[in-house]
């Protein structure tokens, strides 16, 4: 392992920050997505391609500048690791059920059968969904993020990255500003599991495992709306845009915002197992968790 950066360092923080972002959308935005949105269609195509770019990005930079693998930025897999995601997964789906459960019990909502659903098409979508979810993770709570929070310190890099992450999805289908505040909160409460975990299976359990139920209920998802052909039903609304986010989604409702909270307390009190992160621990401290597995840069 590359001996420890020197902290405080601004140009030099500038520079490689900027490098992991360039690579990922000179790569990304510029060849893959309009490439694989020609080959793979318009859903298998963008999620591909952020997954893609951002492994790519990650692997570069740690490759000029860290001299470590890419499973450094918290993709070591061992028992800690499964137990986070495991955590994540949970958190996801219980959020999800939170905002969207008690308008169908109330009457609120409803969810209508359209057609017979696809069952391998599902599947498919649950691959693209995974693959959009990690690609994103891999980004906004990689390499970059984690340099900023060891040079800024957690929540200066947890609170700015969130609102980014909320902001890039003001191009996505019907984007509100409630969609975006609560699509932020997700990008803070993500950096937070991060930040808890040290690894990134925690907030990439959490980000598919919301990004995958909605879908499931019939939800629209940050405006996209083709899943609907593939489940084969749709989620109906009685209420209003406030309760049901409008063509945004439930992302945009307030029901999301009251599950912004429980699902923080769940973060806070979960048994999350802290693994060791060579790009933010600072020297000589350490995790209590097992080691990872010596790999091969």
């Amino acid at each position: 392992m590359a001996p420890a950066r020197k902290r405080k360092d601004p140009l030099r923080l500038a520079i490689r920050v900027t490098v992991f972002v360039v690579l990922f959308y000179g790569l990304g935005w510029f060849v893959l997505d309009p490439l694989l949105r020609w080959f793979a269609g318009a859903l298998a195509g963008p999620t591909f391609a952020v997954l893609v770019s951002a492994v790519f990005a990650t692997w570069l930079s740690l490759r000029i500048y860290e001299d470590i693998p890419v499973f450094a930025v918290g993709l070591w897999w061992n028992s800690s690791s499964a137990q986070n995601l495991k955590l994540g997964l949970l958190g996801g789906v219980g959020a999800a059920a939170l905002a969207l459960v008690p308008p169908l019990l109330t009457g609120a909502a409803h969810i209508s059968g359209t057609h017979a659903p696809e069952y391998g098409a599902i599947v498919f979508s649950a691959l693209c969904v995974a693959a959009g979810s990690v690609g994103e993770e891999i980004f906004f709570r990689g390499y970059g993020f984690q340099l900023l929070m060891a040079n800024w310190g957690p929540w200066a890099a947890i609170l700015p990255v969130g609102l980014v992450f909320g902001w890039m999805h003001s191009a996505n289908p019907n984007a509100s500003p409630l969609g975006l505040i609560n699509t932020a909160g997700f990008g803070v409460l993500f950096g937070y599991a991060f930040l808890r975990s040290r690894d990134l299976w925690l907030p990439i359990g959490l980000h598919f495992g919301w990004n995958f139920t909605l879908p499931l209920f019939g939800a629209d998802l940050s405006g996209i709306t083709i899943f609907k052909e593939i489940t084969g039903h749709e989620m109906v609304w009685r209420a209003g845009v406030l309760w049901s986010g409008g063509g945004y989604g439930p992302e945009a409702s307030i029901l999301t915002s009251a599950a912004l909270i429980p699902l923080f307390v769940y973060l806070w009190k979960a048994p999350i197992r802290r693994q060791t992160s060579p790009l933010t621990d600072l020297p000589g401290e350490s995790a209590i968790c097992e080691p990872s597995p010596p790999l091969q840069s």
